[in-house]
């Protein structure tokens, strides 16, 4: 329920940002006429979301035996993968709001309708499509789909997502990512260890120790906090070796390239240049202003 819960506020506020910001341009500028066209985007994305949920759920699975072993280790490798680089991706993204301003802008100046149709379509789908990918490796990390979770992550990223359109608060989005991000890196290694898990049990990858250790003498995957655990962390309370070194191997990396990615650079002059270089935020704050 957690990493359903987990999963969807992400990619969700992720879109629900973008549509904001285009709105909040638009109410701005004082072209609300073009604001039909955002939405018919966003129901199309929405809609083919749901279209492709349907076509991978229908024409990637139903596999057995070793087939759905190789299956599911690949599908963890693969969400693993595309999860850590949509994380680090959107965390460099230092213009994300004055390039899509300026892309609105664009469309507008040179009556693409069809351009603003195209690029809510784009942001929704995209989100969507990788929705539906991690929900499909998380369902198969904790063996089950939980629904409620799912559209709580969903309620709660609108609910943020509106506060900051209407400026109820200043919401901080970049600690939002921050912290979610970390999250969901934890969540990425507890992948690619249950990936590897599922390839030794497919004899594709060498055992070399069955079980480095046993915890669950202590807390039992099987239990209430150990599905917890494993919901969002990948837990397993006795792992192999190899499980174990992919675990902290991904999460070495991605650690350190989280930790770069957001040490503050220092201020210095360009001589040469006479431009003052400074760290720009993710969001600038506030996101609209008074012409």
């Amino acid at each position: 329920m957690f990493s359903n819960m987990l999963i969807t506020f992400r990619e969700t506020l992720e879109a629900a940002l973008v549509i904001s910001v285009m709105m909040a341009f638009l109410n701005r500028t004082g072209q609300q006429i073009y604001k039909r066209y955002v939405w018919w985007g966003v129901l199309a994305g929405i809609m083919a979301s749901f279209g492709f949920a349907f076509l991978f759920n229908a024409y990637f699975g139903g596999f057995s035996g070793r087939g759905e072993e190789i299956f599911e280790g690949l599908m963890m490798f693969v969400a693993a993968a595309l999860l850590t680089f949509m994380i680090f991706w959107m965390m460099r993204q230092k213009q994300i709001v004055s390039e899509l301003e300026g892309r609105v802008a664009q469309e507008i100046e040179e009556s693409h309708v069809f351009g603003l149709f195209l690029l809510a379509l784009t942001a929704v789908l995209r989100e969507g499509v990788e929705t539906v990918i991690f929900l499909k490796a998380a369902t198969l990390l904790t063996g089950g789909f939980h629904a409620w979770g799912a559209v709580m992550g969903i309620g709660g990223a609108v609910l943020v997502a509106s506060i900051f359109f209407l400026e109820i608060k200043r919401v901080p989005i970049k600690r939002f990512f921050q912290i979610t991000s970390l999250i969901l890196i934890l969540f990425a290694a507890g992948l690619v260890a249950h990936g590897i898990h599922e390839l030794q049990e497919a004899g594709l990858l060498p055992i070399i120790v069955g079980h480095l250790y046993d915890m669950n003498w202590i807390i039992n995957e099987r239990g209430p906090l150990g599905e917890v655990l494993k919901s969002l962390f990948g837990y397993n309370g006795n792992p192999s070796l190899l499980e174990v070194a992919g675990y902290l191997g991904y999460l070495t990396f991605a650690l350190i390239s989280f930790l770069r990615i957001n040490k503050p650079k220092p201020e210095h002059h360009d001589e040469k240049q006479g431009d003052n270089v400074k760290p720009l935020p993710i969001m600038r704050e506030p996101l609209r202003q008074d012409s």
